[in-house]
């Protein structure tokens, strides 16, 4: 199948696709005239991509585990697999940690803020002597 039928069949850009044919994660036999000829296996290969990358995995593990997939949520004990997912997920869980900081920091300063404005004299109002 050609790039745009593939592109119709898993919602993904031509674009991203050929992305994934760069980064080794598909790939195209060419045609005589030079075009891109997809397998029916490709869809389900693509499936499995977006899935994965939905779950937070970057590309250059997903070429390491996609061929242990089986389906968009079940994997083979492929040598390596549990030990990057395992990693990924502390780099995430890391992550996570971080955010939930820096979002405790933001609410802090906004509440001070608030805080200041409230008890700051009213626009034009000349203070006590």
């Amino acid at each position: 199948m050609l790039i745009g039928e593939l592109s119709r069949r898993t919602g993904v850009s031509e674009r991203l696709l050929r992305y994934y044919e760069r980064t080794e994660l598909i790939r195209a036999d060419r045609r005589t005239n030079g075009y891109r000829d997809y397998d029916d296996q490709t869809v389900g290969t693509v499936r499995r991509i977006r899935a994965l990358l939905a779950a937070g995995l970057p590309t250059r593990i997903i070429r390491q585990i996609l061929p242990c997939t089986f389906d968009t949520k079940t994997l083979r004990p492929c040598p390596g697999v549990l030990a990057s997912l395992r990693s990924q997920l502390n780099l995430l869980d890391q992550r996570a940690a971080d955010l939930e900081t820096a979002r405790g920091l933001l609410r802090q300063t906004i509440a001070a803020t608030e805080n200041a404005a409230d008890q700051a004299p009213a626009h034009g109002a000349r203070p006590a002597d």
